[in-house]
């Protein structure tokens, strides 16, 4: 494992928790998204992270309100990361493209452009869909089943590496003496026919200063974890602990191995949802906050389109097997959580009661009172929130670099901007101190920095 991590951000504008959007001085106009998409560019290129990631979902509706506000309403990912070429110029730039719905010649030529225009810094994470309604949106009566959607990702990349691959590097000759533009010998077609893709190319895009830009891919299922692990640079994984974490990096690399792949190839990127302050005590009054901003069955809540039926206290109840006729389903949510209370919820209430005294630091020891309010929202809305000031965050960073889970991470943040700042300000010093972070790159002789395949340490022959 590299000593050194990849660290990007992955930018949710409405912040990554659903009540990050109700906290003092965070964004929420989705229709001034560009100010906070430069304020959140120039801010990660100055503290040195490796990329911005931008995810993408192809629907909407009301109950993403309460369950995911940031999906509500958000720019393209391909515009928003043509639109920070123009800002930043170190930066890598990863646009999600759902290889379902999407065209692959006009995605290759879309991210051609990209990296030309922003000097190899283009990355693209392809996912296949799982929302049924993104299929009323292009034309289909049914979202395609798990199978039919791999078979195609597959075909999709490999019309992308063709495409790209269109332009040999010496085929631009412009010799203006000679009169002669371009050797034809280097200009190829993509033939692809395949059972889902077919395209013919060339691309009329010049050759990528990546050649390859870099995949990346994410999943829990067999197929997605075979794509990740036999085609992608970067496989983003979703592993609820250190354990789970370890237990998955090893096996995308035992899948690498046996596709002839080295597992020194791939980077296997975790997620972490830092809440960072000066303080531990700081840092967990934001989360003690955070869980209390979100919306919970009380008042006109209940009611709205949409809204969750798990956020009551006789759901939580229900959840950890409470008798029927348990008065504590009747509690309201300020009520204090009381001892006997607690140990009717069981082993796995005491779990999450621990949970919530670790995070938002509730409880006798502090002297704010555990309600029934931490509990239906940490239950409702799990967050794995790592919490504490910067020798925690960065403790906690490290310690799964040195247990092999993971060779970087993906920062999210639980709002915009002031989160952000916080890790770029406060952990990013810590991280580069203790050797987990690169110094930012240098330009190279010509004055040209580095590609984003430079900054993630992968070859540009990867799953050639």
């Amino acid at each position: 494992m590299t000593e050194t991590l990849v660290i990007g951000a992955m930018v949710r504008t409405l912040g990554a928790h659903p009540s990050g959007w109700r906290q003092p001085g965070a964004h929420r106009d989705p229709a001034r998204d560009a100010e906070i998409l430069r304020h959140i560019a120039r801010e990660g290129e100055d503290a040195g992270l490796d990329y911005l990631f931008f995810g993408d979902w192809l629907a909407t509706g009301p109950d993403l309100e309460f369950r995911d506000p940031y999906l509500l309403a958000r720019i393209d990912p391909l515009s928003a990361v043509l639109y920070l070429a123009g800002v930043t110029s170190r930066i890598g730039l990863i646009a999600t493209v759902n290889t379902t719905y999407a065209d692959p010649y006009a995605t290759a030529r879309a991210l051609a452009s990209l990296d030309l225009l922003s000097g190899g810094r283009a990355g693209v994470n392809l996912v296949t869909g799982a929302e049924p309604r993104a299929a009323g949106n292009h034309g289909r009566g049914a979202h395609a089943d798990t199978e039919t959607r791999y078979d195609r990702a597959e075909e999709f990349v490999e019309a992308l590496r063709r495409l790209w691959d269109s332009w040999d590097e010496d085929a631009w000759i412009a010799d203006a003496a000679r009169g002669v533009l371009i050797d034809p010998d280097g200009l190829h077609a993509a033939d692809l026919d395949g059972a889902h893709v077919r395209v013919s190319g060339p691309l009329n895009v010049a050759r990528p200063p990546q050649g390859r830009l870099p995949l990346v891919h994410a999943g829990t299922s067999p197929r997605s974890r075979r794509l990740a692990a036999t085609v992608a640079d970067l496989a983003l994984i979703a592993a609820p602990t250190l354990d789970d974490a370890i237990a998955t990096r090893r096996t995308l690399h035992e899948i690498a191995v046996e596709a002839g792949r080295s597992p020194e190839e791939l980077r296997v990127i975790a997620p972490v949802l830092p809440v960072v302050a000066d303080t531990d005590a700081e840092a967990h009054r934001i989360v003690e906050r955070l869980l209390a901003l979100v919306p919970l069955a009380e008042g006109h809540q209940a009611t709205r389109p949409g809204f969750p039926a798990n956020r009551t206290v006789a759901a939580l109840a229900d959840a950890f097997d409470v008798a029927i006729d348990d008065p504590l389903r009747l509690s309201s949510f300020d009520a204090p959580v009381r001892p006997a209370e607690a140990l009717r919820l069981g082993e796995r209430g005491a779990v999450l009661i621990d949970r919530v005294r670790t995070i938002a630091g509730v409880g006798s020891a502090t002297g704010v009172p555990l309600t029934w309010r931490h509990l239906v929202a940490a239950h409702a809305v799990p967050a794995a929130f790592v919490v504490g000031d910067a020798r925690a965050i960065t403790d906690h960073v490290e310690t799964w670099r040195d247990e092999g889970a993971a060779d970087g991470f993906n920062v999210l943040s639980a709002f915009q901007p002031a989160q952000f700042e916080a890790f770029t300000r406060l952990a990013v010093p810590e991280l580069r101190r203790r050797g987990l972070l690169a110094p930012p790159p240098e330009a190279d002789a010509d004055g040209r920095p580095p590609t984003l395949r430079d900054r993630l340490r992968v070859s540009s022959r990867v799953g050639a």
